[in-house]
């Protein structure tokens, strides 16, 4: 099927619209409504926005067109006209790459984020043939979802992606040559490709997907092989020079401490990560670690002594290393992405107290992302739907 007119809307749900209001903002406030709120009639979509009924109707029709948007089912009322609900075009999908240093999880999902199918794929030993693996998986979804119409690719990066030159500049964790993967799936598929650091990536999709409304400054922390750090900021991502801003996984916590895959010693993510988590497991247990941080975290879930211990002792260098965020940047917020979510009942304490230990004025807000275990992936659909933002 032809891949349909491409537009980038922008995030807040909680905008607050007038005639005054420029066109793109009402129609994409229009949009997220829907998208949010569907199946909703064009009353229903006045009601809430505020713009006048004729307005609405012009976006409506706009939407329909160029088929972001369809009439669904028809409502009926005691009296007058029967009003036809909205809805999301489900044909039109978006293919969600996380990559991973060991392995990439391709998914398509719809334009609201729902995943409708999804494969891990475990990269080979040989780091020349791990985009290739990558590209064969993506065109078998591509091929078996052949009723969708794709609007293109989204690659969530544990790495800094230069927003200009459009490629990786600086990936420690990653052993294969993912600088040429946006090219290449771009040849494989014809597809538009847009790709950008997992913690940026997240910070679009808390916005977009999640609870964030886009007018407040918001800093999502992604915990995982390392740790990255996403800042969006009077309306949009802080990129810095060269896409470099928000390293805070790479400033030293401790000045003797281990040897960091960007060639420092006693990064923050040496201490805070998955791995710091999976090392302590190790050192406190005289045991082999869990196959991966995921299994940790059920262990101490389950109430094993050292896998709590090894969690509590992560979370309080999490939440250090969050103290000094909070310090640098005073965000209204600060949102977790990773596994150590899934236990945030148990360590989400830990790492607040730790943040608020000594801090020089009131803490930000901080909570773990909405999504869950669908986060990352999720922030890989933002990215496509949200090219231009930034």
């Amino acid at each position: 099927m032809p891949t349909p007119p491409t537009h980038a809307f922008t995030f807040t749900r909680k905008l607050s619209a007038s005639n005054k209001t420029p066109r793109q903002i009402n129609r994409n406030l229009v949009f997220n409504l829907i998208r949010t709120r569907q199946p909703i009639s064009r009353a229903d979509l006045a009601r809430v926005s505020g713009l006048q009924r004729s307005t609405i109707s012009l976006i409506v029709e706009d939407l329909i067109r160029e088929r972001w948007v369809l009439d669904g089912s028809t409502g009926r009322l005691p009296r007058g006209r029967h009003p036809t609900f909205l809805e999301l075009n489900h044909q039109r999908a978006v293919i969600a790459l996380d990559i991973h240093p060991s392995q990439t999880t391709v998914a398509v999902t719809d334009l609201g984020g729902k995943i409708v199918a999804q494969n891990v794929v475990a990269l080979p030993n040989d780091p020349k043939k791990a985009v290739a693996s990558i590209i064969a998986a993506i065109n078998r979804l591509i091929a078996n979802h052949s009723d969708k119409s794709f609007d293109g690719v989204g690659i969530s990066l544990p790495g800094r992606a230069d927003p200009q030159l459009e490629k990786p500049i600086f990936a420690p964790n990653l052993n294969w040559p993912v600088q040429s993967i946006k090219s290449k799936i771009h040849r494989s598929t014809g597809l538009r490709v847009e790709m950008d650091n997992v913690a940026n990536a997240c910070a679009l999709s808390e916005v977009w997907f999640g609870d964030s409304d886009g007018l407040q400054d918001l800093v999502v922390v992604n915990v995982s092989e390392g740790i990255g750090t996403g800042i969006f900021s009077n309306g949009r991502l802080l990129r810095g020079a060269n896409g470099m801003a928000g390293e805070f996984g790479h400033i030293e916590m401790e000045r003797d401490g281990l040897l960091c895959g960007c060639g420092s010693r006693g990064c923050w993510e040496t201490v805070a990560s998955n791995r710091a988590g999976l090392r302590y497991y190790q050192e406190m247990s005289g045991r082999r670690a869990p196959v991966n941080f995921a299994a940790l975290v059920k262990l101490a879930q389950s109430d094993d002594h050292d896998a709590v211990k090894a969690l509590e002792r992560m979370s309080q260098y999490l939440g250090r290393g969050l103290r000094m965020i909070a310090s640098a940047l005073a965000p209204s917020e600060i949102v977790i992405v990773g596994d150590i979510t899934a236990a945030w009942h148990l360590f989400g304490p830990k790492i607040e107290a730790e943040l608020k230990h000594n801090a020089f004025s009131k803490a930000p807000r901080l909570r773990p992302s909405f999504e869950g275990n669908t986060a990352r992936l999720r922030s890989a659909v933002a990215l496509v739907m949200n090219q231009g933002l930034a």
